[in-house]
């Protein structure tokens, strides 16, 4: 039997898996309890990029002429969110032609499915928070 092996070895490595194990399992409590608001993303959150990420959303590609007349934007602010969104690989930009008509495509990308899914459940946590009964102030549950 060698030293790492030895019964006091193997309590003391026990030990420090418990305490790890115990660490991680409170590390996920304390997540549990972090306001839901953390979990928003700025980039997808903004007003306007939730907008594009949502309609995108909705249909296999959507074009810049309609993202504009819908969210109500300039066309340099929707270019600039667009481009926030590209940069961030939420989205793809296709340019082409519609007959003589130049046109601006875009398209959610699957990272920017995914980063809607996990805005959109953020916000649902928020609501359910907000809806929730609140606790008396002043305990652990707050």
């Amino acid at each position: 039997m060698s030293v790492e092996d030895s019964p006091a070895a193997c309590e003391e490595k026990g030990q420090e898996m418990g305490q790890e194990m115990g660490q991680e399992m409170g590390q996920e409590r304390e997540q549990e309890r972090l306001h839901p608001t953390r979990s928003l993303d700025d980039t997808v959150h903004q007003r306007v990029r939730l907008g594009i990420l949502a309609i995108a959303r909705e249909a296999d590609r959507v074009e810049f002429s309609f993202l504009k007349k819908q969210l109500a934007v300039t066309d340099g602010n929707l270019s600039r969110h667009l481009k926030v969104l590209e940069e961030s690989d939420l989205i793809t930009v296709e340019k082409g032609y519609a007959g003589r008509r130049p046109r601006t495509w875009i398209a959610l990308t699957r990272e920017g499915a995914q980063a809607l899914d996990t805005e959109l459940r953020a916000l649902r946590a928020l609501v359910l928070r907000l809806e929730s009964p609140r606790p008396a102030l002043g305990s652990p549950d707050v």
